[in-house]
């Protein structure tokens, strides 16, 4: 199939921007369909954790001035690691010596991004391949060896080359190609992304605290924040981010019974809920609460795939799917983002080598796909399994979740 024909990408979340980056630093042309109106459209969800081997993934697609500048807008947070809290009392649990913080990378620091930021980095270059209010549906693979994306009013892409699907935990692509083996499942566990000026923080100082309420009959009740250092944590202009999550039953999210509900961006209802559940907090915490930005306000879900990792399915040669389409983790450890991160790395290098291997060379020549998503798959495989465990295995042990293949729905 000569890849003078695009490569098509489902969703335009933070994995297919990066790969998407790649292709067009590489020179092999491609089409983005996003099912949102644009980037602003809805929320863009809390900071994102970075680990050595998600920030090495990022550097090893992006120009090493772009990378600069990533590097640049990401927040440093150094101190002596996670401190964690009685969110009732205001005292310190526990707080271990910075050499045993699993969240520390590069340079001795916690190293962490807003989704938005990201998101517009990824995105530089690739904004005119974006169509956007494009639902993807399903895929179609032509007698011509290649591949039709289908949306859902009905009409279907020009034919591309390759299909990838990045378009998160509701893909379509995912249970298409794998024949149902990629589930995500429902934990019952919920969580609400909250924003509030860096001035509302000053109680906590500067690190990663994680906030225990362990006084609640239903359940435990947390909340983790990573405030930063630098100038930027006294400018009442900026926003710092927080995560509340609940273990099943602690926070209920309105038509929570309706398994379809994605929970997307609901404001003020969710600040609403936020408040209520921290009433009792110790006064030192309150500010997060009634300083926040309600509009930003949003529940989630907290998912994840099946915890024995990601199963094998027949290779399809023209499509594969890459971030939580593959592989939906809890947002325990900070795993999901920096695994998605390195499918976009390694995807986009096996399909920059087999296209200058068949001397397309960047040029707009030939290309040969065959074999790419087998090795990509292959390799993913792995990796995205043990993040999928540990992901799991934390989550089991702080949000009190238990996935049962026969019983827990899926999403």
């Amino acid at each position: 199939m000569s890849t003078t024909k695009p490569v098509l990408i489902a969703g335009a979340g933070l994995a297919s921007l990066l790969l998407a980056h790649s292709l067009r630093l590489s020179g092999i042309p491609f089409k983005i369909f996003e099912r949102d109106a644009s980037f602003v459209f809805r929320a863009q969800g809390y900071r994102l954790r970075l680990s050595s081997e998600g920030l090495a993934a990022i550097e090893s697609v992006l120009a090493p001035d772009t990378f600069q500048r990533f590097w640049d807008k990401c927040g440093k947070t150094s101190g002596s690691g996670l401190t964690q809290i009685n969110a009732i009392t205001g005292e310190v649990i526990n707080s271990p010596p910075a050499t045993q913080n699993t969240l520390i990378s590069r340079g001795g620091q916690v190293v962490g991004i807003a989704r938005g930021d990201a998101r517009k980095i990824f995105a530089e270059g690739c904004s005119d391949h974006i169509e956007w209010s494009r639902e993807v549906t399903g895929y179609q693979l032509t007698p011509t060896g290649g591949v039709l994306a289908l949306f859902a009013d009905g009409s279907t892409s020009a034919e591309g080359s390759l299909l990838i699907g990045g378009e998160g935990i509701r893909s379509r692509i995912a249970p298409q190609l794998s024949h149902n083996r990629l589930k995500v499942y429902d934990t019952g566990a919920r969580g609400i992304h909250g924003q509030a000026p860096t001035t509302a923080f000053r109680g906590l100082g500067e690190g990663v605290f994680a906030l225990i309420d362990n006084s609640r009959a239903d359940g435990t009740l947390s909340l983790i924040t990573n405030i930063r250092s630098g100038t930027e944590k006294d400018d009442p202009t900026l926003e710092f981010g927080w995560t509340l999550a609940g273990q099943p039953g602690v926070i209920r999210p309105p038509n929570d019974n309706n398994h379809n509900n994605n929970h997307t961006i609901v404001g003020t209802q969710a600040a609403a809920v936020a408040k209520s559940l921290t009433r009792d907090w110790h006064p030192r915490f309150r500010a997060l609460f009634e300083q926040m930005n309600e509009a930003e306000a949003a529940f989630w879900k907290i998912t994840c795939s099946t915890p024995t990792g990601v199963p094998e399915w027949e290779n399809e040669a023209r499509v594969t799917v890459i971030g939580d389409a593959a592989h939906s983790m809890t947002p325990a450890g900070g795993l999901g983002a920096n695994t998605a991160v390195r499918d976009a790395a390694l995807l986009g290098r096996l399909l920059r080598e087999a296209w200058g291997g068949s001397g397309g060379g960047g040029g707009g020549g030939g290309g040969d796909w065959a074999g790419v998503t087998a090795e990509y798959e292959r390799e993913m495989r792995v990796y995205a399994s043990e993040a999928v465990d540990q992901s799991y295995s934390a989550a089991t042990r702080q949000f009190g979740v238990r996935i049962d293949p026969e019983t827990t729905p899926t999403v």
